[in-house]
């Protein structure tokens, strides 16, 4: 994949709008389900949530977007056997225009490939993670994405007592079992390249970022960004600093849950007083909090995004403070899983690591900023992109997943 397609590489997203199909099932009570084309946080249902293949779930913003080599196939496919793809959320939901929304996509599209139904399970609180998990299982899903470090403990007890039922664990690879498959990402090579871009970017030599809960699928990105701007300091004789994490002392500041917008809103805005005009909040859906304390202190800061490109697909008016974001392409990885999964008569549980050399992660384009930047900032970032794939120029994080 040429260099030029990294910098462009934007979220895979299902293309067709879809319908919602309501589900015939009595509702239960720790899963949120939706009859709606996005999920509600605020809705409670008895049972996971099964939609048809032609159903919709959280809403996307249209665009137009580049894709990989390694993106997915599109056409249709056809299972071996019986086969039911079903996804459950962490507490950040299915809205969180992040990592759950991706992994619901790809369940949807997957499904809509297939010719199946799907079935998915919203957690509002991480008591929900168990049940949602074992209610999945009892409706017979076949295969169950896990959207997140969270859901481990739920999926390992799940996946221990159902041998049969297939597990795909996104953001993490402790569970050795054959019936899960680990999909994690080198997320470090991106942020790398995004902590170079702001610092480029900044005004006034003051970067941010900031984290949700203090997980590895977190500070992972933290880690890039810091050696990012280390980096365009080392090769460019600047002094930009760094507020909100510290690689080398694995220490940062973090909301401590990926629901809290006012800790959001009051994190960012202690960063702007020190004259912070880049952030990167590694949170979901709490950059919102971020956006809205730029939008209240009239700071001229911008905010970077991560998982998906915010650019694409912020639906709360924040489009404007978007520089750019570190992607992590979950659903282009989650297809990809599910679809070896139902055309295959043996499940394989090979770990899936994206880097920048397959397509698993990137950097989107600079969309409204692209000529806010410096002229040069593309060419350095395609020449970094090569050092970090050739191993050339290293990224180091405690947190990057190991073949």
């Amino acid at each position: 994949m040429s260099h030029r397609v990294h910098l462009t590489l934007v979220a895979t997203v299902a293309s067709a709008a879809m319908v919602l199909a309501a589900c015939a099932s009595a509702p239960a009570a720790n899963s949120s389900s939706s009859s709606s084309s996005t999920p509600s946080s605020s809705s409670s249902s008895s049972s996971p949530s099964s939609e048809s293949s032609s159903s919709s779930g959280p809403s996307t913003s249209s665009g137009s977007s580049s894709s990989s080599s390694s993106a997915p196939e599109t056409g249709p496919i056809t299972p071996v056997g019986k086969f039911l793809p079903c996804v459950v959320s962490d507490t950040a939901g299915f809205n969180d225009h992040s990592f759950n929304e991706q992994s619901f996509n790809a369940v949807k599209t997957i499904a809509g490939r297939a010719g199946v139904s799907y079935k998915s399970a919203q957690s509002k609180t991480a008591a929900d993670y168990v049940p949602n998990v074992n209610q999945l299982v009892a409706a017979g899903c076949t295969d169950v994405v896990a959207s997140g470090f969270n859901l481990v403990a739920a999926v390992k007890a799940a996946a221990t007592a159902n041998p049969k039922v297939n597990f795909i664990m996104v953001d993490d690879n402790s569970i050795k079992l054959p019936n899960v498959k680990d999909v994690v990402f080198a997320t470090n090579q991106g942020a790398f390249l995004g902590g170079y871009a702001a610092a480029a970017y900044s005004k006034t030599g003051v970067v941010a970022t900031w984290g949700g809960q203090e997980i590895p699928p977190v500070t992972i990105y933290m880690d890039g960004f810091w050696d990012g701007v280390q980096y365009y300091n080392q090769k460019n004789g600047k002094n930009v600093k760094v507020l909100g994490w510290n690689e080398q002392t694995q220490k940062g500041t973090f909301v401590g849950n990926f629901t809290d917008q006012n800790a959001a809103k009051t994190i960012t805005t202690n960063f702007l007083n020190q004259k912070a005009d880049v952030i990167m909040p590694v949170a979901g859906s709490l950059y919102e909090g971020g956006g809205a304390a730029i939008r209240s202190t009239k700071a001229d800061a911008v905010l970077m995004g991560v998982d998906a490109d915010l650019f694409l697909t912020d639906t709360n008016g924040y489009q404007n403070l978007i520089l750019v974001s570190v992607l992590k392409n979950i659903d282009t990885a989650v297809q990809t899983a599910l679809s070896q999964a139902a055309t295959s008569a043996t499940f394989d549980n090979t770990q899936y690591i994206a880097t920048l050399k397959n397509g698993g992660v990137g950097l989107s384009p600079f969309h409204d900023f692209a000529s806010k930047v410096p002229a040069s900032l593309s060419g350095d970032i395609t020449t970094i992109a090569a050092g970090i794939e050739d191993g050339s120029i290293p990224a180091p994080s405690p947190s990057e997943p190991k073949a």
